[in-house]
């Protein structure tokens, strides 16, 4: 079963602030900000919502095929790619932009403050679902506006059952067409936040999307997540990380971990599971793309956390 994961490829340039952003920033005058924070730890990393969610599917021994828009910056990461065995053949080159960059600024409670270039990703749509072959599952995460919306038609078009995980990419709709991606999706994933905003925008609770879809999937961070279903609700718990390095991503190894689960048509108990171990692996490693492990290490890990094999 493969798995098209439409979304951005992305160079991210993460700083961390050895400070908390609420000790810098009055409330009361945030509509005259002006800050400055001394960044003393800066990367630049490979990442970008598909090439993440990629290199953790491939990591997990599941199949998937990135897709996304890139510009002529693209051939340091195609060549990592490549090194990774991950197929970048669905990835388009656009001439004359930047391949989208992502400047993060992490502080000592994880929070982040991001400035984003999509640069190439506005071109998302000029790739296609239909002219991929042997797709049997999807993906739709933060991407070009007219892409997304384009891809969630051709999935559904196409019969293929997708996940909907619109992240940083919904204020770029409106309620209207949340509740359109809704009709065609058949899984929605979303952190808490996100959630929130999903609900206000749509006037739906998260019970009463998960009576449209499959299920709503929503993470919380180091309290794990919940599944909801048409039955019911699944709380599932955050797996315990060794260290606590750096948040970028997470969300994405998450996604990688549920893409894995329903892959191997597993329950959603030990599919949200996966999603909550990969998440923590991730944060013990600075950047979205620099953790490792065999196939045999993570059910080692697994079995450690929850107390029962996959």
């Amino acid at each position: 079963m493969s798995a098209l994961i439409c979304g951005s490829f992305a160079y991210d340039t993460i700083m961390v602030f050895h400070d908390r952003f609420r000790n810098h920033i009055l409330p009361e005058q945030v509509h005259i900000l002006n800050v400055s924070f001394l960044v003393p730890e800066l990367r630049r990393e490979y990442g970008g919502c598909a090439g993440n969610i990629a290199y953790n599917l491939k990591l997990l021994g599941g199949d998937g095929l990135p897709m996304g828009t890139v510009g002529g910056d693209f051939a340091p990461y195609a060549q990592w790619m490549a090194q990774q065995g991950i197929e970048t053949r669905h990835v388009t080159e656009v001439a004359g932009e930047y391949t989208a960059q992502a400047y993060i600024t992490t502080d000592q409670d994880d929070n982040q403050i991001t400035a984003f270039h999509p640069g190439a990703m506005n071109h998302a749509h000029l790739n296609r679902v239909d002219q991929v072959e042997g797709v049997t599952l999807g993906l739709i995460s933060p991407d070009g506006r007219q892409g997304m919306i384009e891809h969630a038609e051709q999935f559904a078009a196409a019969g293929i059952p997708f996940i909907f995980d619109p992240g940083q990419g919904m204020p770029m709709f409106d309620g209207d067409a949340l509740n359109h991606f809704v009709e065609q999706a058949t899984w929605l994933a979303f952190n808490d936040y996100e959630a929130k905003l999903m609900q206000e925008r749509t006037g739906k609770t998260l019970e009463e999307l998960a009576r449209e879809v499959e299920a709503v999937i929503v993470t919380r961070g180091g309290e794990g997540s919940t599944i909801f279903t048409r039955s019911g609700s699944l709380e599932i718990p955050a797996a315990k990380a060794t260290s606590l390095e750096d948040p970028t991503g997470c969300g994405d190894a998450y996604r990688a971990g549920l893409l894995f689960g329903l892959q191997n048509d597993m329950d959603w108990e030990t599919t949200g599971r996966i999603a909550s171990l990969m998440g923590a692996i991730k944060i013990e490693q600075a950047g979205t793309q620099n953790h490792h492990f065999t196939p045999e290490q993570f059910k080692d890990r697994f079995r450690e956390n929850f107390r029962y094999d996959f």
